[in-house]
């Protein structure tokens, strides 16, 4: 086994000494991202390396990563380069930074770039303890819940300044709050909030947003004036069970009404029909119920009884045994009985 000779050991060490000294003498470029840095999974996302116009190549990596995730000597604009993903998923989160190379030397990395997915959990509550007016240098608590066991919450500030606060979770009612505070409260921190859930274990994969709250300081032009009753949100731990307790009660009563009136309609429909059947039986049937009153009334009226009297002519022809003196029958009288309607 040969030996390494001890000056060619220390040659080696002061060029990557020198390598690593020349690195940092060139100024780190800004990164950012387009659409922004914080996107919902499977949504479109570059990330920028902005250098100066002699920049010979650009390198961006993931913090932590060995290797550049991509390098390019050449580019045309000699000023950006970019890094595509298509589709952000899990493995694509976390922090990156960015150099560039200028006259055979790389630059300082730049500060780290956290790209964030969203999405990927169900959303938690946001609230306002005081209310969502409030007057300047107020202490602004803004209550972040949820059923799910995130380990931190994340508020984010849409409009203006951006403003985004990072607390671990602490159990509450069921569930885990974090309460977030402004303190003091001032005009710039007016706007529209939102908050997420993630874990430990991976921090840059949060959950859906909360919906937006609107905060609203008084004396700014957004906000409405200091004589107009404040807009409260209560101080809820559990707002996803009021809801439900109140489409319960909600519901039911609406439930039964219901259960009556299809009741209702069925015995109305029922006794038209039966009055429907009857009618049609009458009208089925006169002549006989016209019989029987017929009958009823020349029973009891004997002035409608007509009496005729009928007149049979019955031949006797004569026989040896009857004497000659004995009249013959030539006719007999029956009385009929004849009755008119």
């Amino acid at each position: 086994m040969s030996m390494v000779p001890p000056s060619l050991l220390c040659l080696g060490l002061c060029l990557s000494q020198s390598t690593w000294a020349q690195k940092g003498n060139l100024p780190p470029p800004p990164i950012t991202a387009l659409p922004g840095s914080t996107v919902p999974a499977k949504s479109h996302v570059t990330l920028l390396c902005q250098g100066p116009k002699q920049a010979e190549g650009y390198r961006i990596s993931r913090v932590g990563s060995p290797e550049p995730m991509y390098e390019e000597e050449q580019i045309t604009s000699r000023k950006t380069n970019a890094l595509n993903f298509t589709e952000v998923t899990t493995d694509k989160t976390g922090l990156y930074h960015c150099s560039y190379q200028r006259g055979g030397r790389w630059s300082q990395f730049s500060d780290p770039l956290q790209l964030v997915m969203t999405g990927a959990y169900d959303k938690p509550s946001l609230s306002s303890i005081a209310g969502t007016v409030v007057a300047p240098g107020e202490t602004v608590k803004l209550q972040c819940f949820s059923k799910f066991n995130y380990d931190v919450f994340i508020l984010t500030k849409e409009d203006g300044d951006h403003v985004t606060q990072n607390q671990s979770s602490v159990p509450h009612d069921g569930g885990r709050q974090t309460i977030f505070l402004l303190n003091p409260v001032s005009s710039t921190q007016a706007g529209t909030y939102r908050c997420y859930g993630a874990f430990h274990d991976n921090p840059y994969v949060w959950s859906q947003p909360s919906d937006p709250l609107q905060l609203q300081v008084e004396g700014t032009t957004d906000s409405p004036s200091s004589t107009q009753p404040r807009c409260s949100t209560a101080p809820s731990g559990n707002r996803a069970s009021q809801d439900i307790r109140l489409g319960i009660w909600i519901g039911v009563p609406v439930a039964v009404g219901l259960l009556l009136l299809v009741f209702l309609i069925f015995l109305i429909l029922y006794c038209l029909r039966k009055a429907k059947n009857n009618a049609e039986r009458k009208e089925r049937h006169p002549e006989a119920a016209g019989w029987v009153n017929g009958q009823a009334s020349e029973a009891a009226d004997p002035q409608d009884v007509t009496y005729s009297q009928v007149t049979c002519h019955v031949p006797h022809q004569g026989t040896a045994g009857t004497p000659s003196w004995v009249p013959r029958q030539t006719q007999s009288s029956e009385y009929v009985t004849l009755a008119f309607k």
